[in-house]
């Protein structure tokens, strides 16, 4: 008879099993989180209480249309990568992320990527990115999202949001 036992994965947290790593920033410590809108009940709280992963908690905003989030940091920040998770379950659209980062205050912004997701319910409803940022002194970090390139009105979201 096989003898077996569950373990934890060290690199797995939050409630649905998320990868959310050991040496990922702790934002709500670090940094002031702006944001242009979001509902009362999906707050962008959500993007960081580690309950990450398809069917997780997520950030919705509360109207239509381009939103922001702004990671405004205490003191001056060095970024290695920055990861997120996205889910629609319900739509099919192409939300468009745009990750910038300053280095002075917030004054001035340079563009670093721009991503495009694709969902199509029932079958891709999720989707997660690492990407590699190497950068210092970043005092702000900002996305923007466009939550359907199509012009669809729809609302932007985000699952999860960590930054090492």
């Amino acid at each position: 008879m096989l003898r077996k036992q569950l373990i934890p994965t060290p690199t797995r947290t939050g409630a649905r099993g998320a990868r959310r790593a050991a040496d990922a920033k702790d934002i709500p410590a670090l940094a002031t989180v702006l944001v242009t809108s979001e509902s009362p009940d999906h707050p962008v709280d959500h993007l960081f209480g580690g309950d990450d992963g398809p069917g997780g908690a997520r950030w919705i905003a509360s109207v239509d249309g381009e939103q922001s989030l702004i990671l405004a940091f205490d003191a001056p920040q060095t970024i290695r990568e920055v990861s997120l998770e996205v889910e629609e379950p319900h739509v099919s659209r192409t939300q468009v992320l745009t990750l910038s980062l300053s280095r002075d205050g917030g004054g001035a912004y340079r563009e670093l990527l721009r991503q495009e997701f694709n969902f199509s319910p029932p079958g891709t409803t999720f989707q997660r990115e690492v990407w590699n940022v190497p950068a210092e002194g970043v005092t702000h970090l900002r996305l923007t999202i466009e939550p359907d390139k199509g012009g669809m009105p729809c609302r932007a979201t985000l699952t999860s949001l960590a930054i090492r």
